[in-house]
This record gives structure tokens, C-alpha cells and sequence, in this order.
């Protein structure tokens, strides 16, 4: 972020994004990976690509825990179990945005949400298997997780493929009236 601007509208961005989290929405479609993808994109210092959509996702959880899930809890949640493969997959969709949008481009950004998915799918659940007891620990156990979880894969990859359109997309409106913005951000 080369300017106060930037400053705003990134996180800006990435905090409409989370809010989707708490109001209704279809199961899996949620802005976490385009968070995560955005971020990289965008954020010009690495550890800022990884804690303003971090921070987002940490304060919409908190919300959503105490409030919208503060009967299934019974407490007050930070954490809820699982959470550490949630936040693991989400670093590894930050390192995934790294690599694949060094050239924000239509192609790389579908690609890059699309494997996004892919990842968020085999972590969480990864997460869902381990932390819960549902399954039984062995191998059908984890079988079983992951066949459970195929029918929202399909959501998982349209939400994503969403909101990857709803961020980078509605930085590129902003740009377009924006020349200071459309300048320092020229590569998209």
C-alpha cells in the first residue's frame, strides 16, 4: 500500500467481504479464499497480505461464534475446533495468491481461486476429521469425512469463484475512477 488510498479501500474491501460472512448466505459460499487470494494480489508487504485478511476472518469468526453459533457453543468462542486447519488453509491460499497472481489477470485469478478451493476443501475437512467425532480415526474415517463433505464442494468453488469476481472486479471499478489508484496498480 504505496498511498493513504490504498490504506482504505484494500482492507476496506476485504472487510465487506467478511460481513457476507454473517448474514444469510448458501452453506460454503463464503469470501474466505478470495480474502486470502485479494490480499496477496494487492498488499504490497507480505506480512500485511497475510494479517488484514487473517485479522478480518479472525473478527467475523467471533462474531459469528457469539452470536449467530452462541447456542450451539454455550460460551463465549474464540476458537472454535478446527479452527487452526481454517486458518493453516487460509495461509496456504495467501502462499497459493503469491505465487500464481505476481500478474493480476483473469485467467490467474480463476485459476487461483479454482485451486483455492481445492485447498481449503482438503484442509478444513482435514480439520473436521481430526478435531471431531464423527468420524472414526483411521482411514475409512477419513474417507468417509471427505465423501461427506463432495456435496458442498461444488458451493465451496462457487463462492469462491463469486467473490474472487466481487473483490478483484470491484477494484478494478474503483481503479477506473480513481487515477491515482489505476496508476499504482497499472500490472491489473
Amino acid at each position: 500500500m504505496k498511498n493513504k488510498l490504498s490504506f482504505l479501500i484494500l482492507p476496506g474491501l476485504i472487510l465487506i467481504a467478511a460481513f457476507s460472512r454473517i448474514i444469510p448466505h448458501p452453506v460454503n459460499v463464503t469470501p474466505i479464499a478470495a480474502m486470502g487470494l485479494f490480499g496477496a494480489a494487492y498488499f504490497n508487504r507480505k506480512i500485511v497480505a497475510y494479517l488484514v485478511p487473517l485479522a478480518t476472518l479472525f473478527i467475523s469468526d467471533l462474531v459469528i461464534n457469539n452470536t449467530i453459533l452462541a447456542s450451539y457453543y454455550g460460551h463465549f468462542t474464540i476458537f472454535y475446533p478446527g479452527a487452526l486447519f481454517v486458518y493453516g488453509g487460509f495461509t496456504l491460499i495467501a502462499l497459493l495468491g503469491f505465487v500464481f497472481l505476481k500478474k493480476v489477470k483473469v485467467s490467474n485469478i480463476i485459476l487461483a481461486s479454482i485451486l483455492a478451493s481445492g485447498i481449503f476443501f482438503l484442509v478444513s475437512n482435514l480439520g473436521t476429521f481430526f478435531t471431531g467425532i464423527m468420524y472414526p480415526h483411521t482411514g475409512a474415517g477419513l474417507v468417509m469425512c471427505y465423501t461427506a463433505a463432495l456435496p458442498y464442494f461444488a458451493n465451496t468453488i462457487l463462492g469462491d469463484l463469486f467473490f474472487v469476481g466481487v473483490l478483484f472486479g470491484g477494484f478494478e471499478l474503483i481503479k477506473m475512477g480513481v487515477p491515482a489508484l489505476a496508476k499504482e496498480y497499472k500490472q491489473s
